[in-house]
């Protein structure tokens, strides 16, 4: 979705009005606006091309894999979402395509950090976008907001994903580590008016206020992490222009240049000279705002702790024969996890572990269970599984949902972990227990829809 704010419960049946600063910039479109406000959203998901899976759709014009759906399919029943093939999102929101695209001098082990990253749009989009050896780390620092992120990220299926819960101003010991920073802000949510009846219950202007103040001092977190020559993007899903075009002004008087995102005048996306403007009246999608600004070269650089010291790789890990190339991974132990990473990024890794809040310093590849060590639900999901380290059970649609809801299968004669696949994807894992394979799909993921 666009950038996010902070619900509080109101009536759904609140009016459908434009904010008057909305009413302004428009003029005259402003009732056309309004009329599509009042139609229903369009859907759209994107895909995974980690996963390879083609689906049916219209193109989203700015988004390879973006695709708009003819209507709203049941997704709790589709098992190639819980798969990670695809991710249900808002379509303008995926103008971060071009917005990344415009970013041309990123290396390519870039550290990219998304710092208010749930539920996972835009972190997913960036784990696609992104090259095998960038590290990418993804911040949220809503506890509640955090399993969500999690989730997503683990079903993704990308390596080299960090998650971090902290403030934004925690990062700041961290000196300038960053080549890219995603600030997608809490925001007051005009853009989401006709998607969200509580965006429409809970918009005020002392809203719209709050948020301006707070979007300040994540932008100022986000500019103290990135490097000279780094950049930084920036979106909301408000219209207002002190969340949005005031932002961007002000980022460019602490130094940030101004870097264009090309878009193609068919689209329907507005350009105001600080950034893109989306209105549903104009194009499929919703509300939306994206900018992207570079820290200039010859900006002072904060020393770093020692980042790209590589580590090594441990010796007879348990999960090294489950891994592609697993002399390429770097292993933490984490509560009685294992959790994988490129060997180059175990110094950043140990520095962000002493200084913040690391909810997982890797992709997870095994827990432990008494004294062995059985895989992870997210190995069972991730790139860097070797399949054939394990007997593999292929579903068909009902059997998988059964695994999904989270059932014991019935067998006659089962042994030892086995990986469940659907369409050739793996899924998760289920251990026999003679008669039966035991389920291990996460009890928070499991279907309760019947």
């Amino acid at each position: 979705m666009g950038g996010r704010r902070s619900r509080q419960q109101g009536p759904p049946e609140t009016p459908l009005e434009l904010p008057p600063n909305v009413r302004e910039t428009l003029g005259a479109e402003s009732d056309q606006l309004l009329a599509a406000l009042a139609l229903p959203p369009p859907v759209s998901i994107r895909l995974n091309p980690l996963k390879f899976v083609s689906l049916p759709g219209d193109n989203v014009p700015w988004c390879e894999h973006g695709r708009y759906l003819e209507s709203r399919p049941i997704f709790t029943l589709d098992p190639l979402l819980h798969a990670g093939v695809y991710y249900v999102q808002e379509a303008s929101s995926m103008l971060l395509e071009q917005a990344f695209r415009s970013c041309s001098a990123l290396p390519s082990d870039a550290v990219v950090l998304d710092l208010c990253a749930a539920p996972g749009g835009k972190s997913t989009h960036l784990a696609a976008l992104l090259p095998k050896h960038a590290l990418l780390i993804c911040n949220e620092p809503v506890r509640t907001r955090q399993p969500s992120l999690t989730e997503n990220l683990w079903k993704w299926g990308r390596p080299n994903v960090v998650i971090t819960g902290a403030a934004p101003e925690a990062f700041q010991p961290m000196g300038t580590f960053c080549d890219l920073v995603l600030v997608d802000a809490p925001c007051s949510g005009e853009g989401m008016f006709r998607k969200d009846p509580y965006a429409r219950a809970q918009w005020g202007p002392h809203l719209v206020e709050t948020c301006a103040t707070r979007q300040q001092g994540i932008l100022d977190a986000a500019w103290e992490a990135l490097r000279p020559g780094g950049y930084l993007i920036y979106s909301t899903c408000t219209w207002e222009a002190c969340e949005n075009e005031e932002q961007v002004e002000r980022m460019y008087q602490r130094g940030a240049e101004g870097v264009e995102i090309p878009v193609d005048p068919a689209w329907g996306v507005e350009a105001t000279g600080r950034g893109l403007r989306c209105y549903p009246h104009r194009l499929r999608g919703e509300g939306f705002f994206m900018a992207v600004m570079r820290k200039p070269v010859s900006a002072r650089e904060i020393d770093p702790p020692a980042l790209r010291i590589s580590g090594t790789a441990g010796e007879d890990l348990p999960w090294s024969s489950w891994v592609k190339d697993p002399t390429d991974f770097s292993s933490r132990e984490v509560e009685g996890v294992q959790y994988a990473v490129d060997l180059r990024w175990s110094g950043l890794i140990s520095a962000l572990a002493n200084t913040l809040h690391v909810l997982a310093p890797g992709i997870p590849v095994a827990q432990r269970k008494g004294e062995a060590w059985i895989p992870h639900a997210a190995l069972a999901l991730n790139g860097m599984l070797d399949p054939p380290a394990f007997p593999v059970i292929d579903m068909d649609r009902t059997e998988v949902l059964r695994y999904l809801h989270g059932e014991a299968l019935p067998a006659p004669d089962a042994s030892g972990i086995a990986l469940v696949r659907y369409q050739g994807l793996g899924m998760g894992w289920v251990n026999g227990a003679g008669k039966r394979w035991n389920n291990k799909w996460p009890a928070p993921w499991r279907i309760r829809m019947r």
